[in-house]
């Protein structure tokens, strides 16, 4: 049939028919459990006997999502910790891929050095930073003891635990932002670059009127990618503080994870998992907007 249809010149349908099995595992494992969280937002959902039992009802769960105190906190915390941590990755990652750009000797060692903090699993991550942090014995508590200082609860008090966090996302994540502003960097012609040097162009005036502007579409979309997924951040709160002490870490995916899991509110948890997606879908959309508006005509 396939050749049949190549032979008559069909091409759409060719196409349609050579795209089917992709179209069909994007339905399998993306649109369908979309369409059950989204079904499981509008009802309760209890087990009997091994058995799930649906009760509709209604708007009820997002109403409950809009005065959950937890919930609010989660928003205002992720919130927080995105913006901050992108603006942190994305200013080191740029920063690193510039200077890594420019070397011509050992660049592979360099490059290798930058990327290993995003080969590692999380759970190693959270182990690592946790023992570091470590109000007793770690590596900063000896550090500020060595200089005579007081050590530091960085993981219990209230206003240190986010930024500890936060630290621990841009160190981790940085190596993303850099490998995509690197290739970025190094795709750029650099028959506009020779032309400045003729011009006598000084380095900062060649980092803000030539790199900076042709770099922008690379630098949006991968602050787009970064916010996406720093607004997800779920492991490095599990494991380093488990959203306390009190609200002061509580993040959405945590919020849900507990909604889901420990208490067994799974149509509660759907509902705060919809409008996440709504939340992050509309700071997506937000992002490729100003990509357009500011890509050059």
């Amino acid at each position: 049939m396939a050749t049949s249809l190549r032979r008559q010149g069909d091409e759409p349908a060719w196409r349609w028919l050579t795209s089917a099995p992709a179209f069909a595992l994007m339905l399998a494992l993306g649109v369908l459990p979309l369409l059950n969280l989204l079904a499981m937002s509008f009802a309760n959902v209890a087990w009997s006997n091994g058995a799930a039992t649906w009760s509709f009802v209604g708007l009820a769960n997002f109403r409950a999502v809009a005065v959950d105190p937890l919930f609010r906190a989660g928003i205002v915390n992720t919130t927080i910790f995105a913006i901050l941590a992108v603006a942190g990755q994305m200013a080191l990652g740029f920063v690193l891929a510039l200077l890594s750009s420019r070397v011509r000797h050992g660049r592979i060692v360099y490059r290798t050095v930058f990327i290993l903090p995003i080969l590692l699993p999380g759970i190693v991550i959270g182990a690592i930073w946790k023992l570091i942090y470590n109000y007793d014995f770690g590596l900063i508590t000896q550090l500020l003891a060595a200089f005579g200082l007081e050590p530091i609860d960085w993981l219990g008090q209230p206003t240190m635990a986010l930024v500890s966090v936060i630290l621990v996302d841009i160190w981790h994540w940085t190596p993303f932002c850099f490998l995509l502003l690197l290739a970025g960097i190094e795709s750029l012609p650099q028959d506009v670059y020779e032309a400045a040097e003729v011009d006598g162009v000084s380095w900062w005036q060649e980092l803000v009127h030539i790199t900076l502007p042709m770099m922008w579409p690379t630098i949006a979309v991968t602050a787009a990618f970064r916010l996406v997924l720093a607004f997800k951040v779920f492991d490095e709160v599990y494991l380093l503080t488990g959203g306390g002490p009190g609200t002061a870490t509580e993040v959405v995916s945590f919020t849900i994870y507990q909604r889901f899991f420990t208490e067994d509110r799974v149509g509660l948890g759907s509902a705060m998992s919809v409008a996440v997606i709504l939340v992050v879908g509309a700071l997506l959309a937000l992002a490729l907007a100003a990509r357009r508006r500011a890509a050059p005509a």
